[in-house]
């Protein structure tokens, strides 16, 4: 698989996404359903807590991935859901930091909604990845 950026502007490559992606030579796509931070019993976890949510909702999230023999690096999209920007925007260095670790910078976009399907939840990530 070959990745190319597509920036025409430069500065959303330095808050660690790109505009787009090209992604060629792949044989897999894998569509990721919102992941939120629920244990594996389904039951949320973290109530209040942004950073926590965060973490887990990553840890479930690379759950699919790995599922699927794929990782992080294998990300081409990331759209994040919150109920609360400004908090996630103070906590988003963890999710940064796993992504950066990971080599990538996907498409992504940041959304805040009113609530989640659960109350207790502040944040859900969603994407896509390609092998």
């Amino acid at each position: 698989m070959e990745r190319t950026a597509v920036n025409p502007v430069t500065w959303s490559a330095e808050l660690g996404f790109n505009q787009g992606e090209v992604v060629s030579g792949h044989t897999r796509t894998l569509y990721l359903s919102g992941q939120t931070a629920t244990g594996d019993d389904g039951r949320p976890r973290h109530d209040g807590d942004m950073a926590a949510q965060l973490a887990l909702s990553a840890d479930n999230l690379e759950a699919v991935l790995g599922k699927a023999g794929m990782s992080l690096a294998n990300l081409v999209r990331l759209n994040v859901h919150t109920t609360d920007v400004d908090l996630l925007l103070q906590h988003y260095g963890v999710l940064a930091a796993r992504l950066g670790a990971a080599g990538v910078a996907p498409a992504s976009m940041l959304l805040g909604v009113t609530r989640l399907a659960i109350p207790t939840l502040m944040v859900e990530l969603e994407g896509t990845a390609v092998a």
